[in-house]
């Protein structure tokens, strides 16, 4: 198969091998075959030997270090906590790949922390640092101020808790129970 500059082409269609070119942005590879991974026009580079894939629209978005994104808890162990990455904080593109991140206990805040769960919980609304990113495996960090919890559950009652005067403390609308979490300073109370 002989792809020509400029032509048109989806994501998952085959634009060459890996030995005619290398790999360029817009592009993967699949077994040894070149793929493009996004929507657009072909654009090969003769003199490099690349191919590239220019988008139609805005390129997907990927994460890299530094970057702050918005996630929920999925699941809390003894010394990790799991989040599923919903977005970055300051770009309307989507995510290119679904992102799942995970933060540290020494990463959850600055200080001790006993119990991660005293600082996160199930179904919790954060924002997180990228600080590590291994292949697919995102490790986030929300040791900054404006970094943490934006909306949090009730362990009780599923409702939406609100702040109170105590630092890190938030309480149940509903039930009035009282939980320990690592509030950012962009909390949102309802």
């Amino acid at each position: 198969m002989s792809i020509k500059n400029w032509a048109f082409v989806m994501p998952g269609d085959k634009l060459g091998i890996i030995e005619q070119y290398l790999l360029g942005k817009g592009t993967y590879e699949d077994n040894g075959e070149i793929k493009s991974s996004v929507l657009g026009n072909v654009q090969i580079d003769s003199k490099m030997r690349t191919i590239t894939v220019k988008a139609k629209s805005g390129q997907p978005a990927l994460l890299k270090i530094g970057d702050t994104v918005y996630g929920q808890i999925t699941d809390i162990k003894t010394q990790r906590a799991n989040v599923n990455i919903d977005c970055l904080t300051n770009s309307s593109r989507p995510l290119a790949l679904p992102y799942m991140g995970a933060i540290h206990i020494s990463q959850a805040k600055s200080g001790y922390l006993d119990k991660l769960t005293d600082a996160f919980r199930i179904g919790d609304i954060i924002k997180a640092k990228v600080v590590k990113i291994t292949g697919d495996n995102v490790d986030l960090a929300t040791v900054d101020e404006d970094c943490g919890v934006l909306k949090a559950m009730c362990t009780r009652c599923r409702d939406y808790m609100n702040t109170t005067q105590k630092e890190n403390e938030v309480q149940c609308r509903t039930c009035n129970k009282k939980e320990k979490r690592e509030v950012s300073i962009n909390y949102v109370n309802s």
